[in-house]
Protein backbone atom coordinates (compact mmCIF):
# COMPACT_ATOMS: atom_id res chain seq x y z
CA UNK A 1 0.00 0.00 0.00
CA UNK A 2 3.17 2.16 0.97
CA UNK A 3 4.07 2.02 -2.77
CA UNK A 4 0.63 3.27 -4.30
CA UNK A 5 0.54 6.38 -1.87
CA UNK A 6 4.09 6.94 -2.79
CA UNK A 7 3.35 7.19 -6.20
CA UNK A 8 0.19 10.05 -5.63
CA UNK A 9 1.08 13.99 -6.05
CA UNK A 10 -0.26 17.10 -4.39
CA UNK A 11 -0.98 17.87 -8.20
CA UNK A 12 -3.37 14.85 -8.97
CA UNK A 13 -5.89 16.10 -6.56
CA UNK A 14 -6.29 19.49 -8.82
CA UNK A 15 -9.07 20.65 -10.77
CA UNK A 16 -10.20 23.82 -12.02
CA UNK A 17 -13.56 25.72 -10.36
CA UNK A 18 -15.20 28.81 -11.65
CA UNK A 19 -14.92 31.17 -9.17
CA UNK A 20 -19.10 31.96 -9.63
CA UNK A 21 -19.32 28.28 -8.18
CA UNK A 22 -18.03 29.31 -5.36
CA UNK A 23 -20.66 30.13 -2.16
CA UNK A 24 -19.70 32.74 -0.39
CA UNK A 25 -23.62 32.95 1.38
CA UNK A 26 -25.07 29.90 2.94
CA UNK A 27 -29.08 29.20 1.63
CA UNK A 28 -32.55 30.79 3.22
CA UNK A 29 -32.88 27.56 4.11
CA UNK A 30 -30.14 25.07 4.95
CA UNK A 31 -31.31 21.88 3.99
CA UNK A 32 -32.43 22.78 0.73
CA UNK A 33 -29.29 22.79 -0.90
CA UNK A 34 -28.09 20.26 -3.62
CA UNK A 35 -27.61 16.48 -2.41
CA UNK A 36 -25.34 14.25 -5.13
CA UNK A 37 -25.30 10.49 -4.31
CA UNK A 38 -22.42 8.95 -5.07
CA UNK A 39 -22.87 5.09 -5.06
CA UNK A 40 -18.80 4.16 -5.29
CA UNK A 41 -19.05 0.66 -5.67
CA UNK A 42 -20.40 1.58 -9.44
CA UNK A 43 -19.64 5.11 -9.68
CA UNK A 44 -23.55 5.74 -10.32
CA UNK A 45 -24.46 9.61 -9.14
CA UNK A 46 -27.92 10.81 -8.65
CA UNK A 47 -29.27 14.38 -8.01
CA UNK A 48 -31.99 15.21 -4.93
CA UNK A 49 -31.98 17.84 -2.39
CA UNK A 50 -30.83 17.41 0.76
CA UNK A 51 -34.32 17.41 2.26
CA UNK A 52 -34.39 14.40 1.06
CA UNK A 53 -31.58 12.15 3.20
CA UNK A 54 -34.52 10.37 5.49
CA UNK A 55 -35.60 8.83 1.55
CA UNK A 56 -31.74 7.66 1.16
CA UNK A 57 -30.80 6.20 3.73
CA UNK A 58 -31.96 3.29 5.88
CA UNK A 59 -34.04 2.22 8.84
CA UNK A 60 -31.74 1.45 11.21
CA UNK A 61 -28.67 3.76 9.63
CA UNK A 62 -26.63 5.78 12.85
CA UNK A 63 -25.73 9.22 12.04
CA UNK A 64 -22.44 10.48 13.44
CA UNK A 65 -22.66 14.24 14.02
CA UNK A 66 -19.61 16.54 15.33
CA UNK A 67 -20.81 18.19 18.17
CA UNK A 68 -18.25 21.06 18.16
CA UNK A 69 -19.51 25.16 18.71
CA UNK A 70 -17.30 27.25 16.13
CA UNK A 71 -15.96 30.39 18.30
CA UNK A 72 -15.32 33.82 17.20
CA UNK A 73 -11.85 33.29 16.58
CA UNK A 74 -10.47 35.89 14.16
CA UNK A 75 -9.76 39.44 15.44
CA UNK A 76 -8.47 42.92 14.77
CA UNK A 77 -5.17 44.36 16.41
CA UNK A 78 -3.34 47.44 15.83
CA UNK A 79 0.02 48.54 16.74
CA UNK A 80 1.14 51.34 18.12
CA UNK A 81 1.20 52.75 15.15
CA UNK A 82 -1.60 52.88 13.81
CA UNK A 83 -0.92 49.34 11.82
CA UNK A 84 -4.37 47.02 11.81
CA UNK A 85 -2.72 43.17 12.44
CA UNK A 86 -5.99 40.62 11.16
CA UNK A 87 -5.05 37.47 14.15
CA UNK A 88 -6.45 34.04 14.17
CA UNK A 89 -6.67 32.25 17.35
CA UNK A 90 -5.39 28.56 17.50
CA UNK A 91 -5.53 27.45 20.85
CA UNK A 92 -5.00 28.60 24.31
CA UNK A 93 -1.91 27.04 25.82
CA UNK A 94 -2.86 28.21 29.27
CA UNK A 95 -4.81 30.91 31.09
CA UNK A 96 -3.35 34.27 29.28
CA UNK A 97 -1.23 33.01 26.81
CA UNK A 98 -2.42 31.52 23.43
CA UNK A 99 -1.26 30.96 19.92
CA UNK A 100 -2.64 32.80 17.18
CA UNK A 101 -1.56 33.18 13.19
CA UNK A 102 -0.96 37.12 12.74
CA UNK A 103 -1.48 38.55 8.84
CA UNK A 104 0.91 41.49 8.48
CA UNK A 105 3.19 41.33 11.19
CA UNK A 106 6.18 40.94 9.38
CA UNK A 107 7.50 43.79 10.85
CA UNK A 108 6.54 43.02 14.48
CA UNK A 109 8.81 42.44 17.09
CA UNK A 110 9.05 40.42 20.48
CA UNK A 111 7.92 42.67 23.18
CA UNK A 112 5.54 44.66 21.15
CA UNK A 113 2.00 44.93 22.60
CA UNK A 114 -1.00 45.13 20.65
CA UNK A 115 -4.36 46.29 20.99
CA UNK A 116 -7.77 45.06 19.49
CA UNK A 117 -10.00 46.84 17.70
CA UNK A 118 -13.07 47.02 19.45
CA UNK A 119 -11.84 46.86 22.90
CA UNK A 120 -8.77 49.15 23.19
CA UNK A 121 -8.09 48.43 27.08
CA UNK A 122 -7.28 45.04 25.79
CA UNK A 123 -3.94 44.03 24.80
CA UNK A 124 -2.06 41.12 23.43
CA UNK A 125 1.37 40.99 24.05
CA UNK A 126 4.09 39.16 21.26
CA UNK A 127 6.32 36.71 23.09
CA UNK A 128 7.74 34.33 20.71
CA UNK A 129 7.64 34.27 16.62
CA UNK A 130 6.88 30.78 15.70
CA UNK A 131 7.02 30.74 12.02
CA UNK A 132 5.06 30.35 9.15
CA UNK A 133 2.56 33.28 10.65
CA UNK A 134 2.20 31.70 13.77
CA UNK A 135 2.93 33.98 17.66
CA UNK A 136 3.34 33.27 20.88
CA UNK A 137 0.94 36.07 22.73
CA UNK A 138 -0.07 37.36 26.32
CA UNK A 139 -3.39 38.37 26.80
CA UNK A 140 -4.48 41.52 29.35
CA UNK A 141 -6.93 40.71 30.98
CA UNK A 142 -6.40 36.91 31.78
CA UNK A 143 -9.11 35.18 31.93
CA UNK A 144 -10.72 32.36 29.61
CA UNK A 145 -9.73 32.65 25.97
CA UNK A 146 -13.89 31.96 24.79
CA UNK A 147 -14.78 34.70 27.18
CA UNK A 148 -12.42 36.87 25.65
CA UNK A 149 -13.01 35.94 22.24
CA UNK A 150 -16.98 36.16 22.54
CA UNK A 151 -15.93 40.34 23.16
CA UNK A 152 -13.50 40.92 20.72
CA UNK A 153 -13.88 37.90 17.81
CA UNK A 154 -15.35 37.39 14.51
CA UNK A 155 -16.84 34.57 13.16
CA UNK A 156 -13.40 32.30 11.42
CA UNK A 157 -14.84 32.51 7.77
CA UNK A 158 -12.36 30.86 5.29
CA UNK A 159 -10.73 33.33 3.44
CA UNK A 160 -12.42 32.94 0.26
CA UNK A 161 -15.81 34.06 1.65
CA UNK A 162 -15.13 37.77 1.79
CA UNK A 163 -17.31 40.16 3.80
CA UNK A 164 -17.25 43.67 4.82
CA UNK A 165 -15.42 44.59 8.03
CA UNK A 166 -15.91 47.71 10.21
CA UNK A 167 -12.64 49.89 8.69
CA UNK A 168 -13.10 48.46 4.74
CA UNK A 169 -14.94 51.12 3.47
CA UNK A 170 -18.14 49.74 5.10
CA UNK A 171 -20.46 51.55 8.00
CA UNK A 172 -19.85 50.26 11.45
CA UNK A 173 -23.14 49.15 11.62
CA UNK A 174 -23.72 47.11 8.71
CA UNK A 175 -20.30 45.50 9.19
CA UNK A 176 -21.80 44.47 13.14
CA UNK A 177 -25.45 42.96 10.96
CA UNK A 178 -23.39 40.43 8.55
CA UNK A 179 -21.27 39.32 11.34
CA UNK A 180 -24.11 38.50 13.65
CA UNK A 181 -25.76 36.88 10.51
CA UNK A 182 -22.40 34.56 9.92
CA UNK A 183 -22.05 33.74 13.95
CA UNK A 184 -25.25 32.25 14.09
CA UNK A 185 -25.55 30.51 10.13
CA UNK A 186 -21.42 29.39 10.42
CA UNK A 187 -23.02 27.26 13.15
CA UNK A 188 -24.73 23.53 12.80
CA UNK A 189 -28.08 23.25 14.55
CA UNK A 190 -26.55 20.92 17.10
CA UNK A 191 -23.14 22.75 17.49
CA UNK A 192 -22.58 22.31 22.00
CA UNK A 193 -19.27 22.16 22.86
CA UNK A 194 -17.29 25.33 21.78
CA UNK A 195 -13.73 25.38 20.46
CA UNK A 196 -13.64 25.00 16.36
CA UNK A 197 -11.65 28.05 14.67
CA UNK A 198 -13.42 26.02 11.39
CA UNK A 199 -16.85 24.87 11.10
CA UNK A 200 -17.56 21.05 10.31
CA UNK A 201 -19.68 22.48 7.39
CA UNK A 202 -21.55 19.28 6.56
CA UNK A 203 -23.53 19.68 9.31
CA UNK A 204 -24.71 23.28 8.22
CA UNK A 205 -26.89 21.25 5.87
CA UNK A 206 -29.33 19.83 8.88
CA UNK A 207 -32.08 21.48 10.51
CA UNK A 208 -34.13 20.64 13.75
CA UNK A 209 -37.20 19.61 11.42
CA UNK A 210 -34.57 17.47 9.21
CA UNK A 211 -33.19 15.47 12.58
CA UNK A 212 -36.43 15.41 13.67
CA UNK A 213 -37.84 13.79 10.07
CA UNK A 214 -34.68 11.07 10.15
CA UNK A 215 -35.92 10.07 14.07
CA UNK A 216 -39.18 8.86 12.60
CA UNK A 217 -37.86 6.67 10.11
CA UNK A 218 -35.88 4.59 12.81
CA UNK A 219 -32.37 6.59 12.02
CA UNK A 220 -30.38 6.90 15.03
CA UNK A 221 -28.08 10.21 16.07
CA UNK A 222 -24.75 10.29 17.94
CA UNK A 223 -22.55 13.01 18.55
CA UNK A 224 -18.39 12.92 18.76
CA UNK A 225 -16.30 16.03 19.17
CA UNK A 226 -14.04 17.31 17.01
CA UNK A 227 -12.34 20.62 17.39
CA UNK A 228 -11.94 21.62 14.07
CA UNK A 229 -8.50 23.25 14.08
CA UNK A 230 -5.84 25.30 11.22
CA UNK A 231 -4.67 21.23 10.79
CA UNK A 232 -8.17 20.79 8.55
CA UNK A 233 -7.34 23.48 6.25
CA UNK A 234 -3.90 23.75 6.38
CA UNK A 235 -2.64 23.84 2.48
CA UNK A 236 -0.75 20.85 1.36
CA UNK A 237 3.04 22.21 0.44
CA UNK A 238 4.86 18.88 -0.07
CA UNK A 239 5.06 17.35 -3.52
CA UNK A 240 4.37 13.60 -2.02
CA UNK A 241 1.38 13.82 -0.37
CA UNK A 242 2.81 10.76 1.63
CA UNK A 243 5.25 13.73 3.15
CA UNK A 244 2.56 16.32 4.29
CA UNK A 245 1.97 16.31 8.22
CA UNK A 246 -1.86 16.93 9.72
CA UNK A 247 -1.93 19.21 12.61
CA UNK A 248 -3.26 17.31 15.56
CA UNK A 249 -6.65 18.19 17.15
CA UNK A 250 -8.76 17.24 20.28
CA UNK A 251 -11.14 14.84 20.02
CA UNK A 252 -13.90 13.08 22.10
CA UNK A 253 -16.17 9.87 22.09
CA UNK A 254 -18.04 9.66 25.35
CA UNK A 255 -19.49 6.60 26.69
CA UNK A 256 -23.04 6.87 25.38
CA UNK A 257 -21.63 6.81 21.69
CA UNK A 258 -19.41 4.06 22.20
CA UNK A 259 -22.07 1.76 22.98
CA UNK A 260 -24.16 2.87 19.92
CA UNK A 261 -21.27 2.80 17.69
CA UNK A 262 -20.36 -1.02 19.56
CA UNK A 263 -24.32 -2.01 18.87
CA UNK A 264 -24.44 -0.52 15.37
CA UNK A 265 -21.48 -2.75 15.02
CA UNK A 266 -22.90 -6.03 16.54
CA UNK A 267 -26.23 -5.71 14.69
CA UNK A 268 -24.80 -4.86 11.04
CA UNK A 269 -25.78 -1.22 10.99
CA UNK A 270 -24.65 1.11 8.59
CA UNK A 271 -22.63 3.83 10.22
CA UNK A 272 -22.96 7.10 8.53
CA UNK A 273 -20.36 9.69 9.12
CA UNK A 274 -21.47 13.62 8.87
CA UNK A 275 -18.20 15.19 7.35
CA UNK A 276 -14.79 14.45 7.43
CA UNK A 277 -14.11 15.40 10.67
CA UNK A 278 -16.36 12.63 12.20
CA UNK A 279 -14.40 10.25 9.85
CA UNK A 280 -11.49 11.36 11.26
CA UNK A 281 -12.75 10.35 14.66
CA UNK A 282 -13.90 7.27 14.24
CA UNK A 283 -11.36 6.07 12.54
CA UNK A 284 -8.72 7.37 15.00
CA UNK A 285 -10.57 5.19 17.49
CA UNK A 286 -10.65 2.17 15.10
CA UNK A 287 -6.97 1.98 15.28
CA UNK A 288 -6.75 1.80 18.79
CA UNK A 289 -8.95 -1.56 18.89
CA UNK A 290 -11.87 -1.43 20.65
CA UNK A 291 -14.62 1.05 20.72
CA UNK A 292 -14.35 2.68 24.11
CA UNK A 293 -15.22 6.03 25.61
CA UNK A 294 -11.73 8.30 24.79
CA UNK A 295 -10.98 11.35 24.21
CA UNK A 296 -7.55 13.37 23.26
CA UNK A 297 -5.53 14.52 19.99
CA UNK A 298 -5.56 12.70 16.34
CA UNK A 299 -2.96 13.68 13.64
CA UNK A 300 -4.84 11.04 11.28
CA UNK A 301 -4.21 11.66 7.81
CA UNK A 302 -6.22 9.41 5.44
CA UNK A 303 -5.67 9.67 1.34
CA UNK A 304 -5.42 6.69 -1.04
CA UNK A 305 -5.00 4.17 -0.57
CA UNK A 306 -6.32 4.30 2.85
CA UNK A 307 -8.71 1.64 4.47
CA UNK A 308 -11.68 2.43 6.65
CA UNK A 309 -12.66 0.20 9.46
CA UNK A 310 -15.96 2.04 10.83
CA UNK A 311 -17.35 4.30 8.48
CA UNK A 312 -19.62 2.82 5.83
CA UNK A 313 -20.64 6.37 4.06
CA UNK A 314 -20.19 9.67 4.72
CA UNK A 315 -21.82 13.23 4.04
CA UNK A 316 -19.72 15.73 3.03
CA UNK A 317 -19.70 18.93 1.13
CA UNK A 318 -17.15 19.82 -1.88
CA UNK A 319 -13.79 20.38 -1.29
CA UNK A 320 -10.96 22.46 -2.39
CA UNK A 321 -8.41 21.45 -4.46
CA UNK A 322 -5.54 19.96 -3.36
CA UNK A 323 -6.69 20.03 -0.02
CA UNK A 324 -6.56 16.86 2.84
CA UNK A 325 -10.32 17.31 2.90
CA UNK A 326 -10.62 15.88 -0.62
CA UNK A 327 -7.68 13.25 -0.22
CA UNK A 328 -9.85 12.08 2.01
CA UNK A 329 -13.04 12.00 0.30
CA UNK A 330 -10.87 10.16 -2.45
CA UNK A 331 -9.51 7.88 0.08
CA UNK A 332 -13.32 6.78 0.79
CA UNK A 333 -14.40 6.16 -2.50
CA UNK A 334 -12.07 3.33 -2.78
CA UNK A 335 -10.75 2.17 0.31
CA UNK A 336 -7.34 -0.02 0.25
CA UNK A 337 -6.44 1.05 -3.38
CA UNK A 338 -6.22 4.97 -5.43
CA UNK A 339 -9.12 4.69 -7.85
CA UNK A 340 -11.02 6.78 -5.85
CA UNK A 341 -8.93 9.75 -7.04
CA UNK A 342 -10.60 9.46 -10.48
CA UNK A 343 -14.24 8.48 -9.06
CA UNK A 344 -14.07 11.40 -6.84
CA UNK A 345 -12.82 13.81 -9.93
CA UNK A 346 -15.48 12.47 -12.29
CA UNK A 347 -18.33 13.41 -9.80
CA UNK A 348 -16.60 16.97 -9.47
CA UNK A 349 -16.40 17.37 -12.74
CA UNK A 350 -19.99 16.43 -12.91
CA UNK A 351 -21.06 18.90 -9.90
CA UNK A 352 -19.24 22.08 -12.17
CA UNK A 353 -21.13 21.32 -15.48
CA UNK A 354 -24.77 21.22 -13.20
CA UNK A 355 -23.24 24.43 -11.66
CA UNK A 356 -23.55 22.90 -7.96
CA UNK A 357 -22.21 25.15 -5.15
CA UNK A 358 -19.12 24.62 -4.04
CA UNK A 359 -17.58 24.83 -0.10
CA UNK A 360 -18.46 25.52 3.10
CA UNK A 361 -21.51 27.44 2.50
CA UNK A 362 -22.44 24.96 -0.75
CA UNK A 363 -24.33 21.80 -1.49
CA UNK A 364 -23.37 18.62 -0.38
CA UNK A 365 -22.49 14.78 -1.58
CA UNK A 366 -23.56 11.11 0.41
CA UNK A 367 -21.22 9.03 -0.80
CA UNK A 368 -22.32 4.88 -0.08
Amino acid sequence: MRNLSDKLRTSDFDYDLPDELIARHPLAQRDRCRLMLLERGSGKISHHIFADLPSLLKEGDILVLNDTCVIPARFISHRPTGGMIEGLFIREISKGKWEVMLKGAGRCKVGEVLCFQNRPDWTMELIERRGGGYWLVAITPVDDAIRILQQVGLTPLPPYIRRARAGKNEPTVFANDIEQIDRELYQTVYAAKPGAIAAPTAGLHFTEELLSNLRDKGIETITITLHVSAGTFSPVRTERIADHKLQAEWYELSAESADALIRARRGGKRIIAVGTTSVRVLETVARKGAISSQSGWTDLFLYPPADFYLVDGLITNFHLPRSTLLMLVAAFCSPGSTKGVEMILQAYAEAIRLQYRFYSYGDAMLIL
